[in-house]
């Protein structure tokens, strides 16, 4: 299988430098191929401008939308957005690999989806009707594939329970599994988190590469979150509302699971 790593840290001697030295070669050993995009290490630029459809008209204002929709469809998109492009496509299994700062992804790995996820690739795909509201959330561009979210956080894991003073994980990540990885239409596979890295030492840092070795050996079997396929009934188009007989008396994230 076709493996990419997307990294997203600073500091290539890290801990999350370390975990992902382990992933490549724990998923090169199974016989997998793995392309690693190191944002940092590529001076990944974040922004979305006017610099990202090189083609377009100057003379016109700058649409971000419009404008990353021409680019795609005419093939004028910036370079690295192509390349990146090209790497989803290739790949059979996505994983984001990121530390957990404020609550979200760094600002590069959100910048490389912003620019990465042009309209006609990320969104923007499929019929628009009253029966059917575009290729998303279990559809699209990226159905068939997987992916996986490799967090690391300063907190403890007690910090980000149900009942944390952070707030439950699954809900910190909602956002970025349902709405990143599942609207284009990834099967996400439960996150590998680790906790309290400040406290890793040697004994630690071995047995979180048994843990991780574990889950990237089941990368493929492992059942994925049971997200709710946008077009499979649950909701109501355009609404997008879910059925008063789906999950009745529920709201939130949680609804949104099967």
């Amino acid at each position: 299988m076709n493996v990419l790593l997307v990294y997203a840290h600073p500091e290539p001697t890290s801990l999350n430098g370390s975990i992902r030295d382990f992933t490549v070669q724990r998923l090169q050993a199974a016989g997998h191929t793995v392309q690693v995009s190191d944002l940092y290490a590529m001076s990944w630029k974040t922004t979305v401008d006017a610099e990202d459809a090189p083609e377009r008209d100057p003379r016109q204002p700058f649409h971000a939308s419009l404008d990353s929709k021409r680019a795609y469809a005419q093939g004028t998109q910036s370079a690295d957005i192509a390349r990146e492009q090209q790497k989803l496509l290739w790949a059979d299994a996505l994983i984001l690999q990121f530390p957990l700062w404020w609550f979200t992804m760094p600002a590069i790995l959100k910048g490389w989806v912003d620019r990465v996820y042009a309209y006609g690739f990320g969104y923007g795909v499929g019929e628009h009707s009253d029966s059917r509201w575009g290729e998303r959330y279990g559809e699209g561009k990226m159905k068939g594939k997987r992916a996986m979210l490799m967090v690391t956080t300063g907190g403890w894991e007690s910090h980000y329970a149900p009942r944390g003073i952070n707030g439950s994980m699954d809900d910190l990540l909602f956002p970025i599994q349902h709405g990143i990885l599942y609207y284009p239409g990834f099967e996400v596979v439960p996150p590998f988190v680790v906790y309290r890295t400040s406290r890793m030492d040697a004994a630690r840092f071995a047995q979180t590469c048994d843990e991780l070795g574990r889950r990237l050996d089941e990368l493929w079997s492992t059942r994925p979150i049971a997200y709710r396929q946008q077009n499979a009934g649950d909701y109501e188009i355009p609404a997008l509302t879910l059925k008063d007989d789906v999950a009745p008396g529920e709201e939130g994230f949680a609804a949104h699971l099967r």
